[in-house]
């Protein structure tokens, strides 16, 4: 008897947990990553597989054809790390100045596993499964150069549907996901004040921007609780500040940049008017001015119904109906995933990863400098990303 995709990922389990640490180690940031595209590309020496990179960026695509034609799905992995310093003290943590804080370390040796797994069963694939190792999503943009030089038809013709798993905080080897808006879009904005500098003990004989400023962060706080509808979050988290280098300078200018969440195309269009109109507002009144822009970064990640519908069924039947969960809400954190679905239908599906034992106080969210996550299931991670392909692309006699 053919052993199933979960007991063949448990045999591999440790050569991809040891994957995972190596690219732990050796973090890389941003759209170059020599190293990391290096290891992906030994780990998928010896299958039968169309491997190219990237021409823009350090990215691998790789094709697995099955025995008889028939369509084409993507699996994707993210491999670029954070320019965080970790705090970890794990015996394999980071030996630079960057940190895999976000999971992608995971991502990564999940989808070798997933394609170690369906070369394995090339016989009973009707079809090709393109296996995507995206650089650049922490930085922004990977998935659309990847998209530009062509990924989604990489097979030949354009794949029918893509998936992509995430790892985050919550109960270790649970899936959650749900249909429709999954994930925030993210955007932009920045705010300079423009006044008119001067020595910090006579703050009358100058047009002190600080306050100003401080007066339009206040603002976009009430303008999100006043203006926009509960039922329709949006989060705006100022991040940035800069103003004088020195304690008694009053500076000419002084700036500000923040995070901007949304969830709809009618609230993206209200907050890109409204907030660089408000600062500029606030600014002329107190006689300064502000250069105030909105910026457009990642879409909303939109999970398709069927799609959806489909790898919950999957997910399900893989692994049992208490360990997948449908969320009644989505998250504004933001991923670039979705440029992938808003080419493709799919769907993105979350999968805890938080080691037994850590008490609910303790744990740390992605992108800190101590989030720990449990290595122990990324055989679950390859098995379901193969089973999710293999929905469409396996054999049908």
């Amino acid at each position: 008897m053919t052993a199933s995709l979960r007991e063949q990922a448990a045999a591999m389990l440790r050569e991809l947990v040891a994957l995972r640490r190596d690219l732990h180690r050796h973090p890389e940031v941003g759209f170059d990553l020599p190293r990391t595209q290096a290891a992906v590309l030994h780990a998928l020496e010896g299958l039968d597989l169309e491997t190219s990179t990237g021409a823009s960026l350090g990215s691998v695509t790789a094709v697995l054809r099955g025995a008889r034609p028939g369509p084409s799905v993507l699996l994707r992995a993210d491999m670029d790390a954070l320019p965080v310093t970790e705090e970890t003290g794990l015996d394999f943590a980071s030996h630079n100045d960057a940190m895999h804080a976000c999971g992608h370390d995971l991502h990564v040796a999940g989808l070798v596993g997933a394609a170690r797994l369906l070369s394995g069963r090339r016989d009973e694939i009707a079809g090709s499964v393109v296996f995507m190792f995206q650089p650049g999503e922490e930085a922004g943009g990977g998935a659309p150069r990847m998209i530009a030089e062509g990924v989604l038809d990489a097979a030949g013709d354009r794949v029918e549907a893509a998936y992509g798993i995430h790892v985050l905080p919550g109960s270790a080897g649970e899936f959650f996901t749900k249909p429709g808006p999954l994930m925030g879009g993210a955007n932009m904005l920045r705010v300079r004040v423009v006044g008119r500098g001067g020595h910090g003990s006579r703050p009358h004989e100058a047009v002190d921007p600080v306050p100003v400023l401080a007066q339009i962060i206040l603002a976009l706080q009430t303008y999100v609780t006043r203006r926009v509808s509960v039922e329709d979050p949006v989060v705006v988290s100022v991040t940035k500040l800069r103003a004088s280098d020195a304690v008694n300078v009053i500076p000419d200018a002084a700036e500000c940049a923040a995070t901007v969440r949304t969830l709809s195309p009618a609230t993206l269009a209200q907050l890109r008017d409204d907030l660089p109109q408000l600062a500029r507002d606030i600014a002329a009144a107190h006689g300064c001015t502000a250069e105030a822009e909105f910026e457009v970064a990642y879409p909303v990640t939109v999970n398709d119904a069927d799609a959806t519908a489909a790898a919950l069924t999957v997910l399900r039947e893989e692994f049992g109906a208490h360990r997948v969960r449908v969320l009644d809400a989505p998250i504004m954190a933001s991923e670039d995933f979705s440029f992938v679905l808003e080419e493709v239908p799919g769907a993105f599906i979350f999968l805890g990863a938080t080691p037994d034992g850590t008490a609910p106080e303790d744990v740390e969210m992605n992108h800190s400098p101590r989030a720990v996550f449990d290595d122990g299931i990324l055989g679950d991670q390859a098995a379901a990303l193969a089973a999710l392909a293999l929905r469409h692309v396996g054999r049908r006699d």
